[in-house]
């Protein structure tokens, strides 16, 4: 892993005038497999080495980085994040960093069967099972696209304040897209699964009969879907709805850096302001947790790209804002510690705030409890698509596979019922949560340049007041 290079960045610039430096150094390797329509069309294999580095030079914040194992080309891009840095510094903010206990730590995701040990053959064949057994059950299926992916990344971090951190982390992750037919009507389902950890996750997916079964599902309410009642229903929302919900309305406008402008040109701005902490957004039964330390999770790290130790994060209790996300730069600006959710990508991208696990905590009713009591409504179970403005306050889902809730039972299902609501009435709007809980994965999109980030969102079932319904 080259860590002698790390400690040798931290050192080379710190003499060099920086009062701050941290070096982050990665190796990935990864694998990538894509079938469409039956074919194969993409199989990739990839290993990447490089090394980040980021300093505070005049009270000026610089970054640099370089996939050339070298002190040489080290001290290149040193000397020349230094000569930016100091060029820039009466332009620049005044950085500073949150005052953090420095952390020496080494750990890695166990893996009961090694993805590298498991053949390029095996996950292609997986990818066609998944393939076959969609054609299989005789519907329609123009369109069907399916995507295996694994990595696995080994790090070192180091800073200037005598933080040392290494970790291995292995994540499979598989994505679809297919479409049903019936007649001219045509419906999509997307979706992801993604963890931390060896091939036995992917064997627990059980790809082939969970996606046949959702091809079914859904075939099921494209034929069969009747309108939806006019006027306010209850809604009841699986834990699918509740993940996409979580991350969009509460994990983006919770991320400090959106909340003190830096985001706004690139992946938008937040509703929320500094001074909102204490103030109520929601009902009592509502509960918003950020918890990157949940093993297997698609967003499990023990220590964030800043050497911070990681910790659930409780962003709304009982309906109250009760936290935000930060980095060491956001959580100086707030004057309290970072809560260990500095993420980057890659070694050559900037670590920023970003989401891990984010999801509704769970209550105490069974989801037939959470049905009963509902008069007339609709019972979300997918989302075709979901749109939120720029500041995350004006929010729309809309339903995939939905059925009417007609005095307490399930009926038939009902076509693409709309949400279309902001995200304070959403929350005081949520009365109850059910006891069941489920984890979701997906890639979280943030950043200039963009950063994909693996991340899980989810939670447990939920009831929805009094929605008026955009069909």
């Amino acid at each position: 892993m080259y860590e002698d290079l790390a400690e040798f960045a931290v050192k080379f610039a710190s003499k060099n005038g920086a009062s701050y430096v941290e070096a982050r150094l990665e190796e990935t390797n990864s694998n990538a497999f894509v079938l469409k329509n039956g074919g194969l069309e993409i199989s990739g294999f990839e290993d990447s080495f490089g090394i980040g580095v980021r300093l505070i030079n005049k009270n000026t914040l610089g970054f640099a980085s370089t996939n050339i194992a070298t002190k040489d080309a080290l001290q290149d891009v040193i000397k020349k994040a230094l000569d930016v840095t100091s060029a820039s510094a009466k332009y620049s903010d005044n950085i500073k960093l949150s005052s953090e206990k420095p952390s020496k730590k080494s750990y890695k995701v166990y893996e009961k069967k090694n993805i590298n040990d498991v053949s390029p053959k095996i996950k292609i064949d997986l990818l066609k099972n998944v393939d076959a057994t969609l054609n299989k059950t005789g519907i329609k299926i123009p369109t069907g696209y399916y995507s295996l992916n694994d990595e696995t990344v080994k790090k070192f971090y180091v800073n200037s304040e005598g933080s040392k951190i290494q970790s291995q982390i292995a994540r499979p992750n598989f994505f679809y897209m297919f479409v049903v037919k019936d007649g001219t009507k045509t419906s999509q389902r997307m979706w992801q699964y993604g963890a931390t950890g060896g091939w036995e996750n992917v064997e627990k997916w059980d790809l082939p009969v969970r996606i046949s079964k959702e091809a079914k599902d859904l075939y099921y309410a494209l034929a069969n879907g009747q309108s939806c009642p006019k006027g306010e229903v209850d809604i009841v929302a699986s834990p699918q709805i509740t993940g996409i919900i979580s991350h969009e309305s509460c994990g983006h406008p919770f991320e400090a850096d959106r909340i003190l402008g830096r985001e706004a040109a690139q992946a938008g701005e937040s509703f929320i302001t500094k001074d909102m902490l204490g103030t109520q957004i929601g009902n009592k039964a509502v509960t918003l947790v950020e918890n990157p330390t949940l093993k297997n999770t698609y967003g499990f790290y023990l220590y964030d790209d800043e050497g911070v130790k990681a910790r659930e994060r409780f962003l709304v209790k009982k309906g109250v804002i009760n936290d935000f996300l930060h980095n060491r730069e956001t959580a100086y600006q707030f004057n309290v510690k970072s809560n260990g959710a500095a993420r980057s990508s890659e070694f050559d991208k900037e670590a920023i705030v970003r989401m891990s696990n984010t999801f509704i905590d769970k209550g105490e009713y069974s989801v037939n409890e959470l049905i009963k009591d509902v008069k007339l409504g609709i019972y979300l179970k997918s989302f075709m698509e979901w749109n939120i403005d720029d500041k995350r306050y004006n929010n729309r889902y809309v339903g995939n596979e939905a059925y009417l809730i007609e005095n307490g039972k399930i009926k038939h299902p009902v076509k693409n019922p709309a949400i279309e609501i902001t995200t304070p009435a959403l929350y005081m709007s949520i009365d109850a949560c059910g006891k069941d809980i489920e984890w979701h994965s997906a890639t979280c999109g943030k950043g200039e340049p963009m950063q994909g980030m693996p991340v899980t969102h989810g939670g447990p079932t939920i009831r929805i007041r009094k929605v008026r319904l955009s069909v």
